[in-house]
Formats: structure tokens, C-alpha cells, sequence
């Protein structure tokens, strides 16, 4: 990792002194789901930052957040066990051969956890003394006041920040500015992890890419991405568009209903089939899956050609790209002659159309001049599911890249720069005021 190319203002973990210290540190091991572990991709990820605190004599404190738990609508907070860290601690515990302890909060009914109260002290004690190995907080995300505005949410800052001497994020996935990745940082010193480390360096290859750059990019709902996909386009050579994000385009330039896509997005995704009526960087799919169903039933799914699609047509649900698609002479030039290309896409209405992906996944492959970057949990799955083979073939590969965050990577990319997220900016701006004191 060439630490050469991070902004020299971002302050880093190989800089601090960790012996002895108490080191909080928050992770984004968001990888479970209804209890279980789907992908240990992005806690793989982090041992190396863990492995390094404790080589340097540091005494670990681990967070992260897990799911949703956090009714938006009500403001209900739901503690449950199938958004609990012990999955995770269970799996670093069996890869480590060693022990974590969980502390335990009490919970004020749909207000979740109020506070970190002082029982956490003896588990503290015992993590300096050497008897546990580390200690794993709950899920962030159960804490009143992470996502929580005002007094609460400093409450809990300073409350975190009063467990440790140190502050470590390693969670490029959690770009969204919360207690534990943002208002912590005014409280301790505070480094960038090896992980977030690697993902920023790595990020300059698509915000400052070898040329052609193509980018893939898919989506369940069009308002989520307007954003990024407008600034994506602006600095791409092409643009490849998948899921429900194609299906919109299409509806816009086309004129044709599509079961599934809101008229309000249709309206939104005008404006990137105006832009591309000029700079024509978008390269259409020419094949797609329409079924009568959400899922796949013998009989109720078919092939349409977009060079069909005529004004005022109403179609079903249309889930999938057809594998022939990647055939097309027009996609399959624009993909091999990439030097550079960004993945956030998952193609199909899976679990049930997964050809697309995995036609996309192998004819990237074969192009074997270009930096390959795959964003996004989902993505990154699919890629894994669909082609375990190929998968476990680049993990050495120099020209493959995996991020832990695909919508990290679209924050940037919207930004223009890696160090425009929050919990970023928030690191910078602690070594800033560290700096600040010394002289």
C-alpha cells in the first residue's frame, strides 16, 4: 500500500503510539443478517488493522453497526438478537483463537440503549490487565443517540470516547456521519485504519482513472442514486446501467411504462437521457428479461429487444439483462478497449435472474488491460455466488479491486474526492486541532 498518494492531513494508525493504550476502534462488520453471517468479506478485511493495534501492545474496544434496527418512522429502536454482534464475535473469536467479551446495556423499550453505564468498567479493567482479548460493544445502532440529533448524540461521544485513549475508524463503509464515526473524533486523538486507508488510495483509481473509463451501475431504486449518476456520467468515458436504474432510463427515452418504476423517477431520469443525447456515453443493453411475475415462472418470462420498444408500450416487471446482451458487438468493444472499470451493479431480480451478472462478471474478465473495481456488498456477493471460480481466482490479481462500500464509493464519486465524506473529514479536522495544540 503506497501511503504516499493519501492527503497528508489525514492523520494515520502506523503514526500513533498504541502501547498500552485503550483503542476504540469502529469497524463496519455489517454483515449480518437475521442472526447469521452472509459474507465475513468485510471483517476479513480489518484483521490486518486489528492484528496490528495489538502487536503494538494496544488493548482493543470493537463497534460497529448492524442492520437497521432503528424505525424511522416511529423512532423505535428494536434490540434484538437478530441484529446482535455476537455472529461477529463469534467468527473473529474461531479466526483468532482468542476471546471477546459483549458487554451488556439495558434497554429502555423502544428507545433502545440510553446510555453506556459503568459496568463496562470491570470488563475494561480486566481487557488492560490482559485476561480478554478484546472487548465488542453492541451494535451502534441500538445506542439512543447514533443516529439521534442534539444532546443525545453527544451524550453518547462523549460517553464512547470516555472508554478509551485512542479513536481508530476503519469503517469505509459507514460514510454516514454518526456518534461513533463522527462526533467521537472531538474527543480523542484520532487515525485512519489500514482498511480505510487502502479504500481511499484506492478510490483515486476511479476518481482519477487510466482511460477508458466504464463504469457499471445498478440499483433497486432510481431516486437513491440521481446524485452519483449524474456525477458519474460526467466523468466517465461510458456508462453501463442495470436493475431498476436501466429499466428507468429506458421508460425516459423511450416513453414506455414499466412495471415497478415510479413516474416521479421517470421524470428524474430525463435529465441524464437529455445529457446523453449529446456526449452519447451511455451503452444500452440490447436484450432484457420481461416477466409477468416477480420471479421466475416457466411460461410468465420472455426476451424483449430494446430496438423494439415503441412509444406508450406497457411492459411487466423486467428483471434481468439477457447473457446474449454482453455479445452485442457495441458492449463488448466499450469493455474490452477499458483501461479502467467500476462495478456497482447487480443485473438481476435475484435470487431467481442471475444470467446477466454473471455474463457481465466473465466478459470484464476477459478484458486483461484494465483495473477492475467492484463496489458494494451486494455486488460483491453476487460476483462471489455466481463465479466462485473466477472469484477465487483474482483474489491475488493486481488488476482486481473489492471495496467494502459500494455506496461509499458513490459518496466520493458524487463529492469528486475521497476525503469528502464526514467520518473522513472528521479525522482530518482532530489532527488538524492535535497540530494546532502542539504549537
Amino acid at each position: 500500500m503506497d501511503i504516499s498518494k493519501l492527503d497528508k492531513r489525514l492523520p494515520l494508525l502506523q503514526d500513533a503510539d498504541l502501547h498500552g493504550k485503550v483503542v476504540l476502534v469502529r469497524f463496519d462488520h455489517n454483515v449480518v443478517k437475521k442472526g447469521e453471517i452472509r459474507d465475513p468479506f468485510r471483517i476479513d478485511r480489518t484483521i490486518g488493522t486489528l492484528f496490528y493495534i495489538v502487536a503494538q501492545g494496544g488493548k482493543p474496544i470493537l463497534m460497529t453497526h448492524v442492520g437497521r434496527p432503528l424505525d424511522k418512522k416511529t423512532g423505535a429502536i428494536e434490540v434484538s438478537p437478530s441484529s446482535g454482534v455476537e455472529p461477529i464475535v463469534a467468527y473473529l473469536e474461531s479466526k483468532l483463537h482468542c476471546q471477546f467479551f459483549i458487554p451488556q446495556f439495558a434497554a429502555d423499550g423502544g428507545r433502545g440503549i440510553t446510555a453506556i453505564d459503568t459496568s463496562v468498567n470491570l470488563a475494561i479493567k480486566r481487557l488492560r490487565a490482559g485476561e480478554i482479548a478484546g472487548i465488542y460493544l453492541p451494535n451502534t445502532r441500538w445506542f439512543a443517540g447514533e443516529e439521534a440529533k442534539g444532546q443525545a448524540r453527544e451524550d453518547l461521544a462523549l460517553q464512547l470516547a470516555g472508554l478509551a485513549d485512542i479513536y481508530v475508524n476503519d469503517a469505509f463503509g459507514s460514510w454516514q456521519p454518526h456518534a461513533s464515526t463522527y462526533e467521537v473524533t472531538e474527543h480523542l486523538p484520532s487515525y485512519a485504519g489500514f482498511l480505510l486507508q487502502a479504500e481511499l488510495i484506492n478510490l483515486e483509481q476511479v476518481l482519477n482513472p487510466r482511460r477508458p473509463l466504464v463504469a457499471v451501475v445498478a440499483g433497486a431504486k432510481y431516486d437513491t442514486k440521481i446524485g452519483p449518476i449524474n456525477a458519474l456520467y460526467k466523468q466517465v468515458d461510458n456508462l453501463i446501467l442495470g436493475g431498476v436504474i436501466y429499466n428507468t432510463y429506458l421508460c425516459a427515452k423511450y416513453g414506455v411504462r414499466i412495471k415497478g418504476v415510479a413516474e416521479e423517477d421517470i421524470q428524474a431520469a430525463k435529465k441524464l437521457v437529455s445529457m446523453d443525447k449529446k456526449a452519447k456515453k451511455i451503452v444500452e443493453l440490447p436484450y432484457l428479461v420481461e416477466s409477468e411475475v416477480l420471479g421466475r415462472e416457466e411460461g410468465k418470462y420472455r426476451t424483449v429487444a430494446v430496438g423494439d420498444l415503441k412509444p406508450g408500450q406497457e411492459l411487466g416487471y423486467v428483471l434481468d439483462i439477457t447473457a446474449e446482451s454482453f455479445d452485442d458487438p457495441a458492449v463488448t468493444k466499450v469493455i474490452n478497449e477499458a483501461k479502467t472499470i467500476f462495478v456497482n451493479a447487480v443485473m438481476g431480480f435475484t435470487p431467481h435472474f442471475t444470467d446477466g451478472s454473471r455474463a457481465l462478471d466473465t466478459t470484464i474478465d476477459r478484458n486483461r488491460q484494465a483495473t477492475k473495481l467492484y463496489g458494494g456488498g451486494d455486488t460483491l456477493q453476487e460476483f462471489k455466488d455466481l463465479n466462485p471460480g473466477l472469484y477465487l481466482s483474482v483474489q491475488d490479481d493486481a488488476d482486481y479491486y473489492f471495496f467494502t462500500g459500494g455506496g461509499s464509493v458513490l459518496t466520493a464519486i458524487e463529492q469528486n474526492s475521497p476525503y469528502g465524506m464526514k467520518p473522513v473529514q472528521a479525522l482530518m479536522e482532530n489532527a488538524g486541532r492535535a497540530k494546532k495544540k502542539k504549537r
